[in-house]
């Protein structure tokens, strides 16, 4: 009888459940159909000719960073390239104009544009703000994305569509309901096997607050929750037709979340060597006061406490009179109010440890004084434990800094690697190491330091603009056959 019943009950509901998918799937096709005939209306152009539509999905494209520098870069090198592309930028930046944007790329960047660029603006940017999700960020922020991507998608229609900020969930949109070719440039896995190992070594981090890794309950919990989610982003990201990844440390995560090895290459991404490498290097001379530059935004992950602690560590251990005095100047950029907090409770920290004289912040600065900034500096610094590339890393170098970065991801991977066998650079991991290896550099005559120096130019160029041009066009090209 019971048996009868739950058969009885079973039958209609997969015939429901049948007939429900069916619906979705002509749903979700008539939307197909429609964005399509919607695309085939807007998209002629003046002369009648119908222009490719390559659009970059960037909501903070006027954050000024790294990713930033990728994404100009990228429409630079293809306006060269294509006479017929008309490149589009989705931005949530709607307290700038698109050519204070533009412009602002060339004052940060040096990079000037062959064509305009056509900015859709989106309102519903909050969707992806980290703020918005205290728990479970990660899903949260991806299925915001979903809903940032469906406006964007409904605003313009593009023919390739290119996720350049790492928002893997629209991918499948714009494949599957815009009808278009995809691809996407991955500075860094939204989900990677080294935040699984953090959370199943109950280790505490910046991403894994100390409530959950005193409690077995809860670390079993995010662990079953994070393999969901990896599972669902090597699902989104697999659709991809083309993959663009900034470095080895990169692609390993990547090849082993997505699975998509025969679409993905190592493109590193653009840094303006050129312009740093016309810094003259020269034996330092005599002077009273040294530098060390960082080159970072103001970003949890990028571990400024840590920078500031092994310098107040150098301080206390340097013998008086022994040295010149030493200045620590963290140069970068903030997005919003939570970064500029950020920087408050840094400064709070200088005043904690005594050494508030000593270190200076410089926010949002322009190139020339960036450039300025390192060329007078000694030591280039970077604490970010698996930094996916390093931009900053590449740019102290260029400029003829002695780096000191952090002994993982790309930087240990791709960056600051011997060159010719000869020494390029130092790595470290905590504050002793830091504080250690800044007093070892200072220890070093001034013609060993520029021998290091020397190296560290000459390894750079494979990260040039041009190098990034040749890889970024070679890897695309699948999109605009």
């Amino acid at each position: 009888a019971c048996f009868r019943l739950l058969c009885s009950l079973l039958l209609p509901a997969l015939f429901l459940s049948g007939i429900l998918c069916i619906c979705l799937v002509v749903l979700l096709w008539g939307v197909r159909l429609w964005l399509q005939r919607k695309k085939q209306l807007s998209s002629a152009g003046r002369d009648g000719k119908r222009p490719l539509l390559v659009a970059f999905f960037h909501p903070y494209c006027n954050a000024g960073g790294g990713g930033e520098r990728v994404l100009w870069c990228a429409i630079r090198t293809l306006q060269k390239k294509y006479r017929n592309v008309t490149c589009v930028v989705y931005t949530g930046d709607r307290d700038a104009t698109g050519e204070e944007i533009v412009e602002g790329a060339f004052r940060r960047f040096n990079i000037k544009l062959i064509h305009p660029v056509k900015f859709v603006f989106l309102k519903k940017r909050f969707l992806v703000e980290a703020s918005l999700y205290p728990h479970f960020t990660l899903l949260g922020q991806s299925l915001g994305s979903v809903f940032l991507g469906w406006e964007a998608l409904l605003k313009c229609v593009p023919d390739i569509y290119i996720d350049s900020m790492g928002y893997a969930f629209t991918i499948p949109l714009f494949k599957y309901l815009g009808g278009c070719r995809v691809g996407c440039y991955v500075h860094y896995p939204t989900i990677s096997t080294d935040m699984l190992s953090v959370v199943r070594n109950q280790d505490t981090r910046f991403n894994n607050a100390a409530f959950i890794t005193s409690s077995p309950l809860f670390s079993k919990f995010k662990l079953v929750y994070y393999y969901f989610f990896a599972f669902m982003y090597g699902l989104v990201g697999s659709c991809s037709d083309v993959v663009m990844v900034n470095s080895s440390w990169t692609l390993n995560h990547i090849l082993s979340l997505w699975r998509a090895g025969a679409c993905t290459s190592v493109v590193y991404p653009p840094c303006d060597v050129q312009t740093f490498l016309d810094i003259p290097l020269e034996v330092e001379k005599s002077t009273t006061e040294y530098s060390i530059v960082s080159v970072s935004q103001f970003r949890p992950e990028k571990d400024h406490p840590l920078q500031i602690r092994a310098f107040a560590k150098l301080l206390k251990e340097k013998r008086v009179g022994q040295q010149p005095s030493l200045k620590l100047i963290l140069i970068g950029g903030c997005r919003n109010q939570q970064d500029e907090e950020r920087v408050n409770n840094l400064k709070r920290l200088c005043e904690e440890l005594g050494v508030s004289d000593d270190v200076v912040f410089r926010i949002n600065i322009p190139f020339e004084e960036l450039k300025r900034h390192l060329a007078e500096a000694t030591i280039g610094l970077h604490t970010m434990w698996n930094e996916h590339f390093g931009i900053g890393v590449v740019e102290c170098m260029a400029a003829g800094t002695v780096i000191l970065a952090h002994n993982s991801g790309g930087p240990k991977l791709d960056i600051v690697v011997p060159h010719e066998g000869r020494v390029t650079g130092f790595l470290a991991e905590d504050e002793d190491s830091y504080a250690e290896t800044m007093a070892y550099i200072f220890s070093l005559p001034p013609e060993k330091r520029l021998e290091i120096r020397e190296n560290a130019r000459h390894s750079v160029h494979r990260f040039s603009d041009q190098h990034f041009e040749d890889t970024f066009l070679l890897s695309v090209e699948p999109l605009f056959k």
